[in-house]
């Protein structure tokens, strides 16, 4: 049974950091495409930012130079550093998974990705 479980949302003003962690269970994730995704309301679920197998990682144009997506292995964990955020940057966050298909090259559509956690929500004051 896989399973995700996103934390470290909360409420921030905007120029604050927020790191968002992902915990996996039931398989090895580092063999798999990771991504976080965010969707604010009204508004269809957009991939963040995505992690592959081999290390390789793809940002979406609005958080390139501004989040990092990262992972530890050992603790199967997944990571997003998100800094000077924005009221834009408003939303629930996700994590998920590609268990299906290549790890490498991953892709930022949320259709693509089987497994998903609950969010986590972050909102950002300006």
């Amino acid at each position: 049974q896989v399973q995700l479980v996103e934390s470290g949302g909360g409420s921030v003003q905007a120029g604050g950091s927020l790191r968002l962690s992902c915990v996996a269970s039931g398989y090895r994730h580092s063999m798999y495409c990771m991504g976080w995704f965010r969707q604010a309301p009204g508004k269809e679920r957009e991939g963040v930012a995505t992690i592959g197998g081999d290390g390789g990682t793809s940002y979406a144009d609005s958080v390139k130079g501004q989040f990092t997506i990262s992972r530890d292995s050992a603790k199967n964990t997944l990571y997003l550093q998100m800094n000077s955020l924005k009221p834009d940057d408003t939303a629930r966050y996700y994590c998920a998974a590609k268990t299906t298909g290549s790890w490498l090259r991953c892709p930022r559509d949320y259709r693509d990705y089987n497994y998903w956690g609950q969010g986590t929500q972050v909102t950002v004051s300006s």
